[in-house]
C-alpha cells in the first residue's frame, strides 16, 4: 500500500493535529501513539512536495493551532484561555481535584445531582416540581474543550482515590470490590449535556467527539458495555483520531464474529484500518490477510514501533516464537528507550530460556525506568527464570501497585503461585487476570490447571473450554480438555477433543471433520505422541481394540517422524484413501521424529503385551528387545522375551 504525495501530506496533518488536540485534552497516551505514527511516516520528496505546495492554498497557521472551526466555540476558547492554561498546568502537576474546581466548583456539581435527585423519571412537561429546578441549575457556558479537561480530571481523581483506598494486592483485605466514587457526578453530568445537544431544538455546537469518548469511558468502568459501544462509535466518527477510544472499543469485542460486526459500522479511513489489525492481534487471529494488513500498515509506517510490535505479537500468538524474539530484538535496537510491551518480549526470552538476552532486557528496562509496571513484569520474569519464585511474586506485585490492571503481572503471578504450591493465591491472580481482560486464554487456562491439581475436575474443565473457545487452534487447549474429560471416565468426549488437538495448529479452518475422519490426521506427517497414547488407551477401555492398535501403532512410529505402516489400518470410518493420504504413506513421513520417549515406550510396551495375547510372539519378541534398548520398562520387557520365545520354542517342538 504507497500513499501519494498529497495524500502523505493530508495524513501528516490528521496526525499533527490529533497529537495536539488530545494533548490539550490531557489524554497523553493518544497523543504519543499519534506522534509516533507521525515520527514513521516518511518525509515527502522535495520535488513532490513543491508540487502539492503550489496547489493547496497557503496559511501562516498550521492548521493543528487555528482557532476552532466552530466560531462558538472559539469565542468560549478565547474567553477562557487563562483559566484553561491553569488548569492544565494542575492537571500536569497531578493536581486533579484543583483542574476540575477551576471550572466545576464542588457547589456547582452538587446543585446539579441535587437537581437530578429531585427530578422524576416523568416525560419532560409533566411535574411541576421538576421545571423549577431544570431552570435554576443549567449547566455551565463552557467549551467543549476545558469541559472535558475537568470532567476527565474528575475520573482520574476518582481512579488515583480508588487505588488509595485499596487494600496492598493480595491481602487479606483485598477484595477488588472498591469503586471510583466520581464516575457518578460525571455520568450525570455528561448525561444532561448529551440530552442537550440531542434536543430538536438545539441551538448549541456541534460535539467535537471527546465527551462522548469520556462518557463511554465512564461506561466501561460501570460495566454497561453495549451503551459504552454506542457512544464510543459515535466518537470516532466525529474524531477518528483519538487512538484511546479506539482502545476502548477494542477491549469491548470478545470475539472475532463481533469485530467483523461492527466494521461496516466504523468510519472507513486509515485508522479503522489500523484498528482492525491491532484488535485481530489481540483476539489471537492468524493467517496471510493478517499479515498482509500488518505489511501494507508497514509500508506506510516504516519504523512504527507500534506496528512493529503487533507483528512481533503476531508471530508470538502464532508459536513462531524465533520470529517474534527477532522482531521484537529489531524492535528494541530501533527503540532502544521504548519499554512498551516489553513484557511480552521477556515472556518469548523465557518460554526460550535465553537466560542472558533475559538478564540484558532486565538491566535496560530498570536503568530506564524501575517504576514502570513493564519494566517491573521483565524482573520478574527473570527472578522465575532463575527459579527464584518468591522474588518474582514481588516484582510482580509491585507491577500492580503501579498498575492493577497490569494484566501480565496478574497472569505471571499466578504462574508464580503455582510453582509455590499456593493454590488458592494462583486462582486469585488467575481471577483478577480475567476480570481485567475476559480475553487472556493463558488466565483460563491457568485456572483450569489450577482446579485440576485439586483433582476438581468439573471447575477445570469448564475453564479449559473457556480457553479452547479464545484459542481454538491451540492444540495445547484441546489436549487440556481430552486430558480432563479423560479423567472424568468420558472417553468418547476426550478422544474427539484429542483428535482435534492432533488436527488444530494446521487444520483450524476444517475442525469440522476432525471429530469424526482420521483421514486429516493421516495427512499430518508428525504428531503428539503423548496425545496418540492417551486417545489409544481410552479407546483401550472402550474395547476398541483395533483402533487402540492403531494410535499406539502411529504412536510408535512418531520415533521416526513418519506414519510407518500404521496408515493402512488408521480409520475411523470406511473410505478409500485420498490422494494425500496415498502420498503420505510412499514417503512414510517425512520429520526428525521424536525419538524415544516415555509415551512411546508405553506404547511399545502395549503393543508386545497385545501381539502376546494374539499369540504373534514374534511381533512381541521385537517389540519387546526395542525396549531392552531403550532402556525403558527392561525387566518387564525382558520377562516378555522369555515368555514370547518360550512360546516359540514350544510352538516349533509341536510343528516338528
Amino acid at each position: 500500500m504507497g500513499l501519494s504525495a498529497k495524500d502523505a501530506l493530508h495524513l501528516k496533518e490528521a496526525l499533527q493535529i490529533a497529537a495536539v488536540k488530545c494533548s490539550e485534552r490531557c489524554l497523553y497516551q493518544s497523543a504519543k501513539w499519534a506522534a509516533e505514527l507521525l515520527d514513521a511516516l516518511p518525509d515527502v520528496p522535495a520535488a513532490e512536495l513543491g508540487q502539492v505546495a503550489s496547489s493547496m492554498p497557503g496559511s501562516q497557521v498550521h492548521p493543528a493551532f487555528a482557532p476552532n472551526a466552530d466560531p462558538l466555540e472559539a469565542a468560549l476558547e478565547a474567553k477562557e484561555l487563562n483559566k484553561y492554561l491553569l488548569a492544565k498546568t494542575f492537571f500536569d502537576c497531578k493536581e486533579f481535584d484543583r483542574c476540575a474546581a477551576v471550572f466545576l466548583p464542588e457547589s456547582l456539581l452538587a446543585g446539579l445531582l441535587s437537581a437530578k435527585a429531585n427530578d422524576t423519571t416523568s416525560p419532560r412537561g409533566k411535574g411541576k416540581a421538576t421545571a423549577a429546578p431544570s431552570a435554576e441549575q443549567s449547566l455551565p457556558a463552557i467549551s467543549q474543550k476545558s469541559l472535558f479537561l475537568a470532567l476527565y480530571a474528575k475520573v482520574i481523581s476518582g481512579e488515583k482515590r480508588k487505588d488509595e483506598d485499596s487494600e496492598m494486592i493480595m491481602g487479606p483485605q483485598d477484595l477488588g470490590s472498591v469503586v471510583n466514587k466520581q464516575l457518578l457526578v460525571v455520568t450525570r453530568f455528561l448525561e444532561r449535556w448529551l440530552a442537550e445537544r440531542k434536543a430538536e431544538d438545539c441551538e448549541l455546537s456541534a460535539s467535537q467527539g471527546f465527551l462522548e469518548y469520556l462518557y463511554g469511558m465512564v461506561l466501561v468502568k460501570e460495566k454497561n458495555d453495549s451503551v459504552a459501544l454506542d457512544y464510543l462509535m459515535q466518537s470516532v466518527h466525529l474524531f477518528p483520531w483519538n487512538w484511546g477510544c479506539w482502545l476502548e472499543i477494542a477491549n469491548l469485542i470478545a470475539r472475532v464474529e463481533h469485530l467483523n460486526k461492527i466494521a461496516p459500522h466504523l468510519p472507513q479511513n486509515i485508522m479503522s484500518f489500523i484498528f482492525h489489525a491491532n484488535t485481530a492481534v489481540n483476539l489471537y487471529q492468524q493467517g496471510q490477510d493478517l499479515a498482509a494488513s500488518l505489511n501494507d500498515l508497514l509500508g506506510i509506517f516504516p519504523t512504527s514501533s507500534f506496528l512493529l510490535t503487533c507483528k512481533a505479537l503476531l508471530n508470538y500468538h502464532m508459536k513462531d516464537l524465533l520470529a517474534a524474539e527477532q522482531d521484537f530484538s529489531n524492535l528494541l535496537a530501533l527503540h532502544p528507550h521504548r519499554l512498551d510491551s516489553l513484557d511480552h518480549y521477556s515472556n518469548i526470552l523465557y518460554v526460550l530460556n535465553l537466560r542472558p538476552k533475559l538478564a540484558f532486557l532486565a538491566h535496560l528496562c530498570s536503568s530506564i525506568d524501575k517504576f514502570r509496571p513493564e519494566s517491573c513484569v521483565v524482573i520478574g520474569n527473570y527472578y522465575s527464570l532463575l527459579s527464584l519464585h518468591e522474588n518474582a511474586v514481588q516484582y510482580f506485585r509491585r507491577a500492580l501497585t503501579l498498575d492493577r490492571s497490569c494484566l501480565s503481572a496478574w497472569t505471571l503471578m499466578g504462574h508464580e503461585y503455582v510453582e509455590l504450591k499456593n493454590t488458592h493465591a494462583a486462582i486469585e491472580s488467575y481471577r483478577r487476570a480475567v476480570d481485567v481482560n475476559r480475553r487472556d486464554y493463558r488466565a483460563w487456562y491457568g485456572l483450569g490447571q489450577t482446579y485440576e491439581v485439586l483433582e476438581m475436575h468439573a471447575y477445570a474443565l469448564w475453564y479449559y473450554k473457556k480457553a479452547a473457545g479464545l484459542r481454538p487452534w491451540d492444540g495445547k487447549m484441546w489436549q487440556a480438555v481430552g486430558s480432563c474429560l479423560q479423567k472424568m471416565g468420558r472417553d468418547r468426549d476426550g478422544i474427539k477433543a484429542l483428535k482435534r488437538a492432533l488436527l488444530a495448529d494446521s487444520y483450524y479452518d476444517s475442525t469440522s471433520s476432525s471429530f469424526g475422519s482420521a483421514g486429516a490426521v493421516d495427512r499430518m506427517a508428525q504428531m503428539d505422541p503423548e496425545v496418540l497414547l492417551q486417545i489409544a488407551i481410552m479407546y483401550d477401555r472402550l474395547d476398541e481394540e483395533d483402533e487402540a492398535k492403531a494410535y499406539m501403532e502411529l504412536c510408535v512410529a512418531q520415533e521416526d517422524g513418519g506414519l510407518g505402516d500404521s496408515v493402512a489400518i488408521h480409520r475411523d470410518s470406511s473410505g478409500v484413501a485420498s490422494d494425500g493420504e496415498a502420498e503420505a504413506t510412499e514417503r512414510g513421513g517425512g520429520g526428525e521424529g521424536t525419538g524415544v520417549t516415555v509415551a512411546t515406550s508405553k506404547a511399545r510396551m502395549w503393543l508386545a503385551k497385545n501381539a502376546m495375547r494374539t499369540e504373534d510372539y514374534v511381533t512381541a519378541n521385537r517389540l519387546a528387545t526395542e525396549l531392552c534398548q531403550d532402556g525403558v520398562e527392561v525387566e518387564e520387557a525382558k520377562a516378555l522375551i522369555r515368555e514370547a520365545r518360550s512360546r516359540m520354542e514350544l510352538a516349533n517342538m509341536v510343528d516338528r
